[in-house]
């Protein structure tokens, strides 16, 4: 269990003004509890109409300086401006904005269709350059900013039978490091959070799974889940202090650091035939 946070993180989101895309559940509903126990004003962004009006009652409990909710579809790139341009036209600035919304599917990528690949990079890359992109553009006029970017541990590693889903975190990974450095001069600041296996209702969700049943497996790992509010405790901590690749759970962490020490290495690991016994096989 990770502990409360700093002062000198909660200075950070005092009174800034953050929208959190993907904000009714998961990370993102945890994001808003966390800026809201910081004093910041929430923006509530989903295309979930009903968990974004229980998210908003949670976000204003955690004691936010002010909330609001908006139905956003990410990938529609005509809701994504009005939600950023309407924001900064009603508290003047956009401080923080938190491009979370993002979806898994998940099984041998024999078995995953076009419309499965279509459905991934709509929400999970498309539905994130919108946000950067528009964000982007307002936060240099106002010459501040901080873009931070949802990815996943599958974005820095390979990730057996997540591999749609990690390309489309890798898409994240890049586009997020390498605007970073474009973002400098104009005092724009990007951050990727690549958190590992979070217990969100992503993970529960049976509908993510190709020949895969997500329950299952996720209910056979060796270690224990990392809760939402950690996640996003962790997100916060690291965003204060302007990194670019934030990983978050232990298991990430190792896997990021060994992959960069050795990328065979973890590429004999996948292959091992302890690893392998435990991937579901190949229905069709």
């Amino acid at each position: 269990m990770t502990t409360k946070l700093s002062r000198r993180t909660k200075a950070a989101f005092e009174d800034r003004v953050a929208i959190v895309t993907g904000g009714a559940s998961g990370i993102g509903l945890a994001l808003g509890q966390q800026l809201a126990a910081c004093s910041a004003h929430v923006i509530v962004a989903d295309i979930d109409d009903a968990g974004s009006t229980k998210a908003m009652e949670l976000v204003t409990q955690a004691g936010a300086r002010s909330v609001e909710a908006s139905h956003v579809d990410v990938t529609d790139v005509s809701q994504v401006e009005a939600l950023i341009d309407g924001t900064i036209q009603k508290h003047g600035r956009l401080d923080y904005m938190f491009n979370n919304a993002g979806i898994a599917i998940i099984g041998d990528a024999l078995a995953f269709s076009q419309q499965d690949y279509d459905r991934l990079i709509d929400v999970n890359i498309r539905g994130v350059v919108h946000g950067t992109r528009i964000a982007y553009s307002r936060m240099a006029d106002q010459q501040h900013g901080h873009i931070v970017n949802t990815a996943s541990m599958a974005g820095l590693v390979p990730s057996p039978l997540f591999a749609a889903y990690a390309m489309t975190k890798h898409a994240v990974v890049g586009l997020t490091t390498s605007m970073r450095i474009e973002g400098d001069k104009h005092g724009v600041r990007f951050s990727a959070l690549c958190p590992g296996v979070i217990a969100t209702p992503m993970v529960d969700s049976p509908l993510r799974g190709v020949d895969f049943d997500p329950k299952t497996q996720m209910g056979e790992l060796p270690f224990e889940l990392y809760s939402a509010q950690q996640c996003a405790r962790d997100a916060l901590r690291g965003i204060a202090k302007r990194q670019t690749i934030i990983t978050v759970t232990p298991m990430a962490k190792m896997a990021h650091a060994l992959h960069r020490a050795s990328p065979r290495a973890v590429e004999r690991l996948m292959l091992s035939e302890s690893f392998q016994s435990r991937a579901p096989k190949r229905t069709r």
